[in-house]
């Protein structure tokens, strides 16, 4: 077990966030991962403009009342964004009041030192809104990039996730483990203006294990939910709470992450998203052994289970009925699903915004 000093502060809540699902502090985002898209003809488009696309992105959705954008790291040819500190800093000077995070920032590869850093320095440029989602990654493609063993998973995370809650406070910390090299009474630089050090969640994909780390550590629970009924994860978020009770802990938000797409009608949504979530789907279920995906299992998904798609009113009904569900505080909708142009991607960024969000804020208030 790594030895460290005692954390001098407690963990942060999120801007706006409270435990309880209230409408007007509900937290309603988007996320993508960069996913390198085609034009209309089907040539794909280059890792530069796509990533010039998703700045772009960024900006409509705050212009369209969007309260959150992240963006998730990834080291492999269908995803566009490996660094995506630096594009939220640009995504800074191009926008206001939409808060800047990552889903998720893959800690395990990463150096927390390095890490803290970074969303420091992001903290600084954005006034304030850098948060930092913090998970082992569901693809590996950076253990072996950045010369780590995939047999240490877990063990990587665990001992960083340790370091990295440590430095949250901001002050000297003394620590050793097994995997990085010990700090003596060392501090970490820039500091933030945050009471509370630089703001952030872990994301968890749904073991018991990993739920209750993020109470040990006091650092709020992403779910991301993306397959099935979301009503499977409710025990999940009731252990999250009991373990805070037991702990003695102060209520920590919950948020949830999930994949989605937005037209006029049901219909022309799902038409639209179609090809490209099966394209997705069975190019990364080629590598992991998966069968191919169906239509039916889409229509499944997007009738009862976590793909939210369709009209802006069946996906505010959708959104309304996950977050009561599980008295979430925080929904981020995956709008990017594979090789969609940017124009309807803008298009769907631009529904949830003046639409959804609105209506979800209605149904939970009503």
């Amino acid at each position: 077990m790594p030895h460290t000093t005692p954390a001098p502060r407690s963990a942060p809540t999120p801007l706006r966030a409270v435990a309880g699902a209230d409408a007007h502090q509900l937290i309603l985002g988007l996320d993508t991962f960069g996913d390198v898209t085609r034009t209309a003809d089907g040539a794909p488009v280059h890792h530069a403009q796509v990533i010039r696309d998703v700045v772009e992105q960024a900006a409509l959705a705050e212009r369209s009342g969007v309260d959150a954008i992240t963006l998730g790291e990834h080291h492999r040819d269908d995803f566009a964004l490996s660094s995506p500190e630096i594009a939220l800093a640009a995504i800074a000077g191009r926008t206001e009041r939409i808060l800047l995070g990552t889903g998720v920032t893959v800690l395990s590869s990463d150096d927390p030192v390095r890490v803290y850093e970074r969303f420091a320095t992001l903290d600084a440029v954005s006034s304030g809104r850098a948060e930092v989602i913090l998970g082992r990654g569901s693809f590996t493609e950076s253990f072996p990039l950045f010369g780590f063993r995939l047999e240490d998973y877990d063990a990587l995370f665990s001992e960083k996730l340790d370091l990295f809650s440590r430095l949250r406070g901001e002050g000297a910390v003394t620590w050793s483990g097994s995997h990085r090299s010990r700090l003596v009474e060392q501090e970490v630089f820039p500091k933030t203006e945050q009471p509370d050090g630089v703001r952030a969640w872990i994301g968890v994909g749904g073991s018991p294990h990993s739920v209750l780390r993020t109470v040990q550590v006091g650092i709020p629970m992403m779910l991301a939910i993306i397959g099935g009924d979301p009503s499977r994860f409710l025990p999940f978020a009731n252990l999250y709470r009991q373990a805070q009770d037991e702990l003695g802990r102060d209520a920590m938000p919950l948020g949830v992450h999930s994949p989605g797409h937005i037209a006029e009608t049901d219909a022309e949504a799902r038409d639209q998203l179609w090809p490209h979530f099966e394209a997705n789907r069975n190019r990364i279920g080629a590598e992991r052994g998966w069968p191919r995906t169906t239509r039916a299992e889409f229509e499944r998904e997007a009738d009862e289970g976590s793909l939210y798609v369709g009209s802006p009113e069946t996906v505010a009904q959708r959104i309304a009925r996950t977050v009561r569900l599980l008295a979430a505080d925080r929904f981020d909708l995956k709008y990017a699903n594979g090789t969609m142009p940017h124009e309807l991607l803008c298009a769907s960024i631009e529904l949830y915004g003046r639409k959804v969000i609105p209506r979800v804020r209605q149904l939970l208030a009503d």
